[in-house]
């Protein structure tokens, strides 16, 4: 109860007397320190607002331009050319300014109007310079001269000192590529894996859309490309993820691992405390921009940053056609999930971040407290692992009034979710590939009702002290998780430490307020829909045939000592296993980035060319000789490749015929070609990026795999950044044979 008195800033009574007003000084200074705190972080993005508006240029520049136009005025030197004289006659007919002043306002006026002007110059310069993409297309390791002077002038408009959307407004735009050129690109990709007769007729109905329905469809594609900054991210988010109405959890969430092998302390309270307080950092340097762009080729060519913004403080929310993301500005809470049970943990106290000794200590709070669930709460999150529509009619009629709603809220506006886990998880030198299994297993789903899979992501501490992350995957790609990921491992072993004695360094605090119990009151009918959507996750959880392993005969370095791309070998690798298995070709998907455009995500590369297929054959074949097979592997590596390549460009296939699929439905015209294309619009996709932060690669092992939902095809995952981890999964009941149109999935590397 001092904790509840002490919240109260005052209170007054009426007696006989008069009326007693008593003040809490203590809960009137943290209402000070949080109203401070609030102000200094509407500063921090008002300033940061002003700096990335002006970007390439500075706000200081500006003072430079004047002065600079002000010093030739006194100079008798008209820089304007007669502009300066024509803004002095209009200020004449104010009459309020003598001749001096209208003289330096009108030099103001004009040395701000050419720095306006040299900004977005220096701006529209830039987006032309990174429309260039011809430095992909060049030899490994080798740079052209005219790469060069580009690379030169990419720097020189590029500024200083960028933050982290600095670039946002000099991308170029995602570019719609010529129907034809989809079209020929496409029955390339379809040629192996089709029939003579099957692929005439699909030659037949492809050259005729490309005739006759697609220009049209093109019209509007490009249309909405001048007026959208992407015309394929908004339909790819609303189409593909948030009108999906299966569950999250397999078919679309993923994973990340911990360090492998070492675990810095076993202390739960204490992992889940600098782990916490890591993500915090991260989330001050994010609301900050301090975290700088990804740039490519030498610290020059920027990626797009705009998925970074809704990271934290986001959460899904069901609906019963459609889900909607909703994101706050800021969260000064987070939701722990321990042994069915929710607890609201504030993150500051003194208008400043909680220590991780103090997490710590607010962690142990909750682990030590004897509390029983709630009927109905153990499971609840059950409803976030299964059928969209179910969880979405059970929120509008359980979960909108009352202490129902004020728990949800606390729950969907925390920072992130946090959960204890009660099960102890991590790989065993004695027993790899088990322990990776139930480890990767436990990451992806669970028990079905201890993740909340809605949030951005869900912070999972082991029992051991091992940790992980489950992440949505309709707010942004792998990469991004990754990036923040790295961060938290790096700060949690490098910066942060523990005391011998394994706890978090610092003091605790008595005088930080208990976590507080979520209250909930859930309805028996409610209960029995909680039950039905836990079935149904055990049922899918189960259908996962998951498999981690490393493999330590060789790794990326033997095969770039060969000069040859190891995602390049990984996928070849796959193919020839895949037909030696199956013993026919099969679509394959790769996961490539968009994220040279403004607002990019992913595009899909078709890796089972004519050129694989003809390796592959080669290498089944005992007449055909070693030189031969090397031959054919050297241009089937440069074929995917150049796929990829083109893929990374803008020159795709897969999405530009989705956003012309979805156009068709639009102006409810049929289409025959797009009818027998299968784009594999449902497969979500993942790759890893290499972000510049403290290596762990060279010490340490982490990965970041994806399940996407393929219900009756493979998936699988090589983590080539660390030389030696690879993940299988695939679901049980699926045919034994596939058919050509059976897609394998596989995201790789995200760099050669």
């Amino acid at each position: 109860m001092a904790e509840a008195h002490q919240a109260v800033a005052f209170q007054f009574t009426v007696t006989p007397d008069g009326i007693d007003l008593r003040m809490s000084h203590e809960a009137l200074r943290q209402i000070y320190l949080s109203g401070l705190h609030s102000w200094k972080k509407k500063f921090i993005r008002f300033k940061n607002g002003i700096i990335t508006g002006v970007y390439p240029a500075s706000p200081s520049s500006w003072l430079i331009v004047v002065v600079g136009v002000m010093s030739t005025m006194y100079a008798k030197i008209d820089p304007s050319l007669g502009i300066i004289a024509k803004i002095n006659r209009t200020l004449d007919t104010t009459g309020c300014m003598s001749s001096q002043t209208k003289k330096v306002v009108s030099g103001v006026i004009f040395g701000t109007g050419l720095w306006v002007a040299l900004i977005v110059t220096m701006r529209y310069s830039l987006k032309v310079l990174l429309s260039y993409h011809g430095w992909m297309f060049t030899q490994h390791g080798r740079l052209s001269r005219t790469t060069k002077i580009w690379m030169f002038m990419v720097k020189i408009f590029s500024g200083r000192k960028p933050m982290l959307y600095s670039f946002q407004t000099s991308l170029p735009r995602l570019p719609v590529p010529a129907v034809q050129d989809t079209v020929n690109r496409y029955l390339e990709s379809v040629k192996p894996l089709m029939k003579e007769g099957d692929f005439t007729r699909m030659t037949a109905l492809a050259q005729d859309f490309a005739v006759n329905l697609g220009p049209r469809l093109q019209w509007y594609l490009k249309l909405k490309s001048w007026w959208a900054t992407n015309y394929v991210s908004d339909w790819w988010e609303e189409y593909i993820y948030l009108r999906g109405r299966g569950p999250l959890m397999v078919n679309s969430n993923y994973f990340a691992m911990d360090l492998l092998y070492i675990i810095p302390t076993h202390i739960q309270a204490a992992r889940a405390g600098n782990g916490i307080h890591a993500i915090l950092l991260y989330r001050r340097k994010l609301d900050r921009e301090e975290i700088k762009p990804i740039l490519l080729l030498g610290s020059t060519i920027p990626l797009c940053s705009a998925q970074w913004e809704r990271m934290f403080n986001t959460s899904r929310i069901p609906g019963e056609e459609t889900d909607t993301i909703q994101h706050l500005r800021d969260s000064k809470h987070i939701v722990v999930f321990h042994r069915g049970r929710y607890f609201k943990v504030w993150l500051y106290h003194d208008g400043r971040l909680l220590r991780p000794r103090e997490i710590e200590q607010q962690v142990q709070r909750i682990l030590e407290d004897p509390s029983e669930p709630q009927p109905g709460e153990a499971k609840l999150a059950a409803l976030t692992a299964a059928d969209r529509v179910p969880w979405a009619r059970c929120r509008q009629a359980y979960f909108g009034h009352g202490k129902n709603k004020q728990s949800l809220d606390a729950v969907e506006k925390a920072a992130f979710f946090v959960t204890l886990d009660e099960t102890e998880q991590g790989y065993r030198e004695e027993d790899p590939e088990t322990s990776m299994d139930s480890y990767a297993k436990s990451l992806l789903h669970g028990r079905c009702f201890d993740r909340w899979f809605d949030k951005s992501f869900t912070f999972i501490v082991f029992k051991n002290g091992k940790m992980g992350i489950n992440a949505e995957h309709s707010w942004a790609d792998a990469p991004i998780m990754g990036h923040l990921w790295e961060y938290v491992m790096a700060t949690d072993s490098f910066q942060l430490g523990y005391t011998e004695d394994g706890h978090c360094k610092g003091d605790t605090n008595p005088n930080i307020p208990y976590p507080t119990r979520l209250q909930w009151d859930i309805p028996e009918e409610c209960q029995e829909v909680i039950e039905t959507s836990l079935s149904s996750a055990n049922l899918l959880a189960n259908d996962v045939d998951f498999h981690s392993f490393p493999f330590r005969t060789f790794g990326k370095g033997l095969i770039k000592k060969c000069k040859t791309s190891p995602d390049a070998f990984v996928q070849l690798s796959l193919q020839l296993a895949h037909y030696k298995d199956m013993g026919k070709f099969s679509l394959t998907y790769e996961a490539s980035m968009t994220r040279l455009f403004r607002e990019g995500r992913t595009e899909t590369v078709r890796s089972c060319t004519a050129e694989s297929c003809s390796f592959v054959l080669a290498m089944v074949d005992p007449t055909q000789t070693v030189e031969q097979k090397l031959k054919l592997f050297r241009i089937a590596s440069e074929k995917h490749q150049l796929l990829y390549r083109l893929a990374m460009t803008g020159a795709g296939i897969d999405r530009h015929l989705f956003c012309l699929y979805v156009v068709s439905k639009y102006l409810a015209v049929d289409s025959p070609f797009l009818k027998e294309v299968r784009p594999f619009c449902a497969a979500h996709s993942a790759f890893l990026a290499k972000p510049n932060l403290v290596n762990l690669r060279t010490k340490f092992s982490t990965a970041l795999p994806v399940r996407t939902g393929l219900t009756d095809g493979f998936q699988g995952s090589a983590v080539l950044t660390l030389e030696n981890l690879s993940h299988i999964s695939s679901t049980p009941g699926m045919p034994l044979l596939f058919s050509p149109e059976t897609p394998v999935l596989w995201p790789p590397d995200a760099k050669n």
